[in-house]
C-alpha cells in the first residue's frame, strides 16, 4: 500500500510540474511576442515616420493593442494570458494561483520579455542588446503609470466579474491602445515589459535607472485596483484572470 501511495504521489507531482511547465511556457512565449510587438513596432514606426512623433505613437499603440488581443486569444486557455507580473500578483491575491505558481509565472514573463526585446532588435539589424538612454523619470510619469496600471487591472477584474470571458481580449487590448494616449507615461503598466524595454535604445525604450520606480508605481496601481475590486465585488476570485484557463490539479 505504501508503494502504491508513493507511486500515486509521484505521478501527481509529475502531473503538476508538467502542467506548470506548460503554463509557464505559454507565459514566456506570450510575453516575448508582446515585447517584440511593442519594441518592433516602435522601431518600424520611427523609420516609417521619422519626423512625426504623434504618428509614431499611433502606429505603436495600434500594433500593441491588436497584438495583445491576438496573444490573449492564443494563450488564454493555457495560462490565463497574464503576460504581466502585476496581473499575476492580482491573481495570487485573489486566490487563483499558488505562491509557487505565481513566482514561476513572473520569472517566465521577465525572461520571455527580455528575449522578445532582443529578437526585436535583431529583426531590425540592431545590436541584440543596447541599453536605452531614454530617461522617463518625473512625478507626472509615475502618476501616469499608477493610473495606467490601475485602469488595466480594473478592466481585467471587471470583465472577470461580469462573466464575459470572450470580451476580455478585446477589452484589454482596447484599454492598452487607449492608455497609450491618455497617460503621460504611454502606459507601460507591466513590470516585465518595463524591464525588457531597457534592452532597446529605440522608440519604446526606457533607461535602466528609470525602470525601478516604474515597477514600484505599477505595483501600487495594481494593489489599488485589487482593493477596489474586492470592495465592489466581495466574492470575486482569481480563477478566470485574464480568461478562463486550466488550473493546477488538486
Amino acid at each position: 500500500m505504501l508503494r502504491v501511495g508513493g507511486g500515486v504521489r509521484r505521478s501527481l507531482l509529475l502531473s503538476v510540474d508538467r502542467d506548470l511547465a506548460r503554463r509557464a511556457t505559454a507565459e514566456a512565449v506570450g510575453t516575448a511576442l508582446l515585447v517584440a510587438i511593442v519594441v518592433g513596432s516602435g522601431i518600424f514606426a520611427q523609420r516609417l515616420s521619422p519626423h512625426d512623433v504623434g504618428l509614431q505613437l499611433l502606429e505603436n499603440s495600434t500594433a500593441t493593442g491588436a497584438g495583445l488581443v491576438a496573444l490573449i486569444l492564443a494563450f488564454g486557455s493555457v495560462s490565463g494570458a497574464h503576460f504581466n507580473p502585476v496581473v499575476t500578483l492580482a491573481d495570487r491575491l485573489l486566490g487563483g494561483l499558488t505562491s509557487k505558481d505565481a513566482g514561476v509565472y513572473v520569472l517566465a514573463q521577465v525572461a520571455g520579455g527580455c528575449l522578445g526585446a532582443i529578437v526585436a532588435n535583431l529583426m531590425f539589424d540592431l545590436h541584440a542588446v543596447t541599453l536605452s538612454t531614454h530617461t522617463r523619470s518625473s512625478s507626472g510619469l509615475w502618476l501616469g503609470e499608477v493610473v495606467a496600471t490601475f485602469g488595466l487591472l480594473t478592466v481585467i477584474l471587471g470583465v472577470v466579474r461580469s462573466e464575459r470571458p470572450t470580451a476580455a481580449p478585446f477589452a484589454v487590448g482596447g484599454y492598452i491602445a487607449a492608455a497609450y494616449w491618455f497617460t503621460s507615461s504611454t502606459s507601460f503598466a507591466n513590470p516585465a515589459v518595463t524591464i525588457a524595454r531597457t534592452l532597446s535604445d529605440t522608440f519604446a525604450g526606457i533607461r535602466p535607472s528609470s525602470a525601478p520606480m516604474f515597477v514600484v508605481v505599477q505595483v501600487v496601481g495594481a494593489l489599488a485596483a485589487v482593493a477596489l475590486a474586492r470592495f465592489l465585488n466581495p466574492d470575486l476570485t482569481g480563477d478566470d484572470v485574464v480568461v478562463p484557463h486550466e488550473t493546477e490539479p488538486t
